[in-house]
């Protein structure tokens, strides 16, 4: 099975792993850093760095387009640098694309959100391209199932955009 991976931020990196991970279609994730200035972050050193979440999908069961979808439904993509009570560009709303096509895909859909009139303001999220993705420390990784109270200000928010 040939896979392909999108790199996204929203917020906390747990909430959006917990709720990906059950998307249909997709296969693993990841979550770490992205965007950023040092070249070896961490939690407690990621300058510049979003708290990004690696999703990596079966292109034979999702599509790039269905993952923006759900991206946009599961976060407030019209505040920039802020998701919940986490606040910092750290928890910035980002689309790291990795190619045109992606970006342009990107731009489509935000474009897409925009005109749907179910945010009261324009979205935020950033197109940045993708240089990196750093695998977080391993205690972050898949957190809300090790640690089923943990926070989040992640959920499913309305209908597809592609209805």
């Amino acid at each position: 099975m040939a896979t392909k991976k999108a790199v996204l931020s929203g917020g906390c990196f747990w909430g959006m792993e917990e709720l990906f991970r059950a998307l249909p279609g997709v296969v693993n994730t990841e979550v770490g850093y992205a965007g950023g200035e040092n070249a070896d972050p961490t939690y407690e050193n990621h300058p510049g760095h979003a708290e990004a979440i690696q999703i990596e999908y079966d292109p034979g069961k999702t599509t790039y387009r269905a993952i923006l979808d759900f991206f946009f439904r599961i976060h407030d993509p019209t505040t920039r640098n802020r998701q919940g009570n986490d606040v910092g560009t750290s928890y910035r709303s980002s689309i790291f694309y990795g190619n045109d096509e992606e970006k342009k895909e990107a731009e489509n859909f935000i474009e897409r959100v925009n005109r749907s009139g179910r945010w009261k303001h324009p979205v935020a999220t950033l197109l940045e391209p993708l240089e990196e993705f750093h695998v977080a420390e391993g205690y972050h990784q898949d957190y809300l199932q090790k640690n089923p109270g943990g926070y989040t200000c992640h959920y499913v928010r309305g209908e597809s955009y592609l209805k």
